[in-house]
């Protein structure tokens, strides 16, 4: 009897020795795509096409409620050797842009740093109003329509990782990099990408990117889905999600660690949906993901959509490239623990 219960014992060693060694097999997998991936805006999990920024005399009902457009780079405090911000495609005239009528549009890129380059009050905001370009410029550069940079990558760079703010509750230091239409009517669509070379797109081990208002160009195919990762933290017990000149191309759904399904408002051509949905205590430290799904009949094309979320209180929530603990649809769940702010910002 013994003997058998020693086998049986043998056999649940066995067992869970190889479902460890799984369990970490998929973590390992996990850090390393998050690591190859992470770095690019928009991320390829967030199945979206590009970034855009309208002229700032664009048409608002093309998609661009402000014709400017920020987002944050996390680089990690042992992060030591320089770091280079690139953009693609950062011209207005070729294939991946939209033009009004002929192209007459400047987009200007700004990188800042420094004290307050995040901190500033104005910086998380979903208007480009007030001090929201604070901080030490550190590079900038304005492109028109000069085809040279078609569909090429530019950099911005290089960058000592202390030039940005230290942010110890965000990981790291953080630079700052802010697309702004300073004239013409046209859309210019690009992507950004965080990287250690200043002519190839390597990414910074444990980096990640951000903003608070997210203006982007949704996939034209129907069967695509695009995701947005906004994070709730802590002490959050409801969010509304506000989201503009979706034309109402589809649904929007909701999904979460708790939840697999709820439906948001859609908005119209050229005006905004907001709906309010209650945050229960699975949901607090991890990630939603809002989800575009386009309608069947695919009617719509080139659809340019702008969206944010805030808390209870009107702050508003960090949308993540890459979704802090993984998605709410993956067998697994990191915790991310933010430490207690210190600052007031």
């Amino acid at each position: 009897m013994s003997k058998f219960i020693d086998i049986l014992e043998w056999d649940r060693y066995i067992y869970n020795s190889m479902k460890q060694q799984n369990l970490l097999f998929t973590f390992f997998l996990l850090v390393v795509s998050t690591v190859s991936l992470s770095q690019q805006v928009p991320a390829v999990e967030e199945n979206i096409s590009y970034l855009v920024t309208f002229g700032k005399d664009g048409d608002k009902s093309w998609g661009d409620d402000d014709f400017s457009q920020t987002f944050f780079f996390v680089v990690p405090k042992y992060q030591v050797k320089p770091i280079y911000i690139r953009i693609y495609d950062p011209e207005t005239s070729g294939e991946n842009d939209e033009k009004k009528s002929d192209y007459n549009t400047k987009t200007k890129f700004t990188v800042y740093g420094g004290k307050t380059c995040f901190t500033a009050k104005d910086v998380r905001s979903s208007e480009p109003k007030g001090n929201y370009k604070s901080g030490n410029i550190l590079y900038t550069k304005t492109f028109g329509s000069n085809e040279i940079y078609d569909e090429e990558w530019y950099t911005f760079g290089p960058f000592n990782p202390s030039e940005g703010e230290l942010v110890p509750e965000y990981g790291g230091y953080i630079f700052k990099i802010i697309a702004e239409g300073i004239s013409g009517d046209d859309g210019n669509l690009y992507k950004y990408f965080l990287s250690t070379s200043p002519t190839e797109n390597k990414p910074v081990e444990g980096g990640n990117a951000f903003t608070f208002e997210y203006t982007f160009r949704l996939p034209d195919n129907i069967n695509n889905v695009a995701h947005l990762y906004p994070f709730v933290e802590e002490n959050v017990v409801s969010v509304k999600i506000s989201n503009f000149d979706f034309d109402n191309d589809g649904e929007i759904n909701i999904v979460s660690m708790a939840k697999n399904s709820e439906r948001t408002k859609v908005s119209g051509d050229n005006i905004w949906a907001t709906s309010e949905h209650k945050i229960v205590e699975k949901e607090k430290k991890t990630t939603l993901d809002i989800q575009f799904i386009k309608s069947k009949k695919g009617q719509i094309k080139n659809n340019n959509v702008s969206l944010y979320v805030v808390n209870q209180y009107g702050g508003l929530l960090p949308i993540y490239t890459i979704p802090i603990g993984g998605t709410p649809g993956s067998n697994y769940k990191i915790q991310f623990d933010q430490k207690k702010k210190t600052t007031t910002y």
